[in-house]
């Protein structure tokens, strides 16, 4: 049975025991060891849930295809999308010739204009100078093998929880050939992905995924969530497996000469060149595919197969790239998936990080059941920057309320003061336009129904600190009153208003039926 509801990946349970379209067998001491495709006629719960066109049978299937054809390449990317979806166990052996001068183009076009330079020191800016030449160059240079990946420069970020995280930053010519080829691999892999990864994807955003996931908690039987956090995902990404998934559905040895390229370009950190041997840079244009296409194989498919074969109750669940939640209707099955989830990701060389990974009681009857025995409110786990936690609406009814997470509001206010003091000089238009784009965007993304004090705090946090910055920048600004400061304050920094619709109506009118 598959539930009503797209892109979520909730199935009940119940029925008859199978394996989904990555086959996996049990060992006698519980393992699960993936076996090659064979071919079926039924439908993947996915493609039932996307309301996605059944696959066909393959008979007299050809091991691979080709789409190095004139009129291939005259027909564009499209050719390659419908041979994906014509055979979804076909591989591709001719792909790089999409990589024409116009994709780079439009990849150049499509990168940051002000993003850090590499190694080389090369902008955007500068890159576009001679910019048709310059393309036409990389193109040869690709097609004739004689191209090189460049070692990406470490940067690192703060997390809101504390410490920092690494990234690597690549020259701007690595970042246009890997988005180009993004879109070409694109055309293959979201026929292929399950409903209900949203990360990095075309068309699905990070709000897609909470809606998916509010509805899922709120119309399905969850009374225990999994909050699960793979430890340095990104850093511990095993290429050997990496290039055994890509290779199930890419054949052609140029596209994978080019990515094995990237995987082991280095790093470079201080003057000093590092060998990366596993793991793929946070910041790599290409680093989100890969890591889908990781979990599509080592998590998705699992999590499908398992489900179908232990889960007598609803199990549901959403995954943005490295980050997923999982809900279950009973705890038993919950204990056992986290004890079969940590074998699997260890086959793969990934482990569950021990103190962020967490299974709660969660659900329509978990503040009931805690009462029951003396316990305190449900737990609340945080997922893409939002708090979850169990409520009830003013008429009484079980909802999914949703805040901005303490550590991140907190973080983000920190780094707001930091650069409103290190502008304090500047002029008061320049700081205020710089202003209205950092509260625009904070909102355009935690402005939801039941978080607008949370959102009206950040706004009033951020018009303190700069009333604060303007006092400071000389005698007179100790004048500065609040009735003065709020005409400055209104007329720069927007008032706060609700962005987003509850999470039904955008999933129910994304995902009719």
């Amino acid at each position: 049975m598959v539930a009503s509801g797209h892109g979520t990946g909730v199935r009940s349970g119940k029925g008859k025991n199978r394996t989904p379209d990555m086959h996996a067998t049990r060992k006698s001491d519980g393992n699960i060891v993936p076996k090659k495709q064979t071919n079926k006629e039924e439908i993947s719960s996915a493609e039932s849930v996307e309301g996605r066109t059944p696959t066909k049978r393959n008979t007299g299937q050809s091991p691979t295809v080709r789409t190095q054809s004139r009129g291939a390449v005259s027909s564009g990317l499209s050719s390659v999308r419908q041979a994906a979806q014509r055979n979804k166990e076909e591989r591709f052996t001719a792909l790089l010739h999409h990589v024409s001068v116009d994709l780079l183009g439009k990849s150049y076009s499509n990168l940051k204009r002000d993003a850090a330079a590499g190694v080389d020191g090369v902008s955007w800016a500068e890159y576009g100078e001679l910019l048709k030449e310059r393309l036409t160059e990389l193109h040869g240079r690709i097609h004739r093998g004689s191209y090189r990946a460049l070692p990406s420069k470490r940067g690192y970020i703060s997390k809101a929880g504390g410490g920092r995280r690494p990234l690597g930053i690549t020259v701007l010519e690595d970042k246009i050939v890997q988005r180009a080829l993004v879109e070409v691999l694109n055309q293959i892999y979201e026929v292929d992905f399950l409903g209900f990864s949203y990360g990095f994807r075309p068309g699905r955003s990070a709000h897609d995924a909470l809606d998916a996931l509010g509805v899922a908690l709120t119309r399905r039987k969850v009374n225990w969530v999994l909050d699960a956090d793979i430890r340095s995902f990104f850093d511990t990404i095993d290429h050997g497996w990496l290039m055994k998934f890509v290779e199930h559905r890419i054949a052609d040895p140029r596209v994978l000469r080019l990515i094995r390229k990237w995987l082991r370009a280095g790093v470079l950190e201080g003057g000093r060149l590092s060998a990366t041997e596993v793991g793929s840079p946070q910041g790599a244009v290409i680093s989100p595919l890969l890591a889908n296409i990781y979990l599509h194989y080592v998590l998705d498919l699992w999590v499908e197969w398992w489900r179908s074969r232990y889960a007598r109750g609803d199990v549901i669940i959403v995954r943005y790239c490295d980050d997923f939640i999982l809900g279950f209707q009973y705890r038993g099955e919950a204990e056992l998936f986290l004890a079969h989830l940590r074998k699997r990701l260890g086959k793969f060389n990934l482990e569950l990080h021990p103190e962020k990974t967490r299974l709660i009681e969660f659900g329509r009857f978990a503040a009931a059941n805690r009462k029951g025995r003396g316990g305190g409110k449900p737990e609340t786990f945080d997922f893409l920057g939002f708090t979850h936690i169990c409520a009830k609406s003013s008429k009484g009814n079980y909802i999914v309320l949703r805040k901005t997470a303490r550590k991140r509001l907190a973080a983000k206010c920190r780094e707001i003061r930091k650069k409103i003091k290190r502008r304090m000089h500047e002029p008061i238009a320049d700081v205020g336009r710089w202003l209205r784009s950092v509260v625009v965007g904070h909102q355009n993304y935690f402005a939801v129904l039941g978080n607008m004090d949370a959102v009206h705090a950040f706004r009033d946090e951020v018009a303190r600190a700069w009333k604060y910055a303007l006092c400071r920048r000389s005698q007179k600004g100790k004048r500065l009153n609040w009735e003065r400061f709020a005409r400055i304050r209104d007329y720069w920094i927007p008032s706060v208003r609700v962005k987003h619709p509850l999470p039904w109506e955008r999933f129910d009118a994304k995902y009719s039926r």
